[in-house]
């Protein structure tokens, strides 16, 4: 299994769950009293020394007031753009690349509509 921690994927996750929290205008603290977690418990999240399961996630976003299937969807085109930019060869030198293109996780939980309905 591929280590994510430190992976480009997880900062671009992290960032969008700072900004996130940014643009409604809270501080860490105030997501952490909506949360009942302390502060450092957001900032350790935020930085990636905790990580988030999916039900953590949700209660998250639903703190932030952000639809959980929403951002799913954008994280998932974030992450494409990422590997599609990964994926092009640089010019002058020939890369023998798979063609069929990388899928997400999350891109596979919606091909099997588990989270197509709202």
């Amino acid at each position: 299994m591929i280590k994510t921690l430190h992976s480009r994927h997880n900062k671009i996750f992290l960032d969008k769950l700072r900004k996130l929290r940014e643009s409604r205008g809270l501080r860490q603290a105030d997501l952490a009293q909506v949360l009942g977690r302390s502060q450092s418990a957001v900032s350790y999240v935020e930085c990636g020394q905790t990580r988030l399961d999916i039900i953590g996630l949700r209660d998250w976003l639903e703190a932030l007031d952000y639809g959980f299937q929403r951002f799913l969807r954008e994280l998932d085109v974030e992450l494409r753009r990422l590997d599609a930019l990964r994926l092009r060869s640089k010019p002058g030198k020939k890369h023998k690349r798979a063609t069929r293109q990388a899928r997400s996780r999350v891109s596979q939980l919606f091909q099997i509509g588990a989270l197509t309905k709202k």
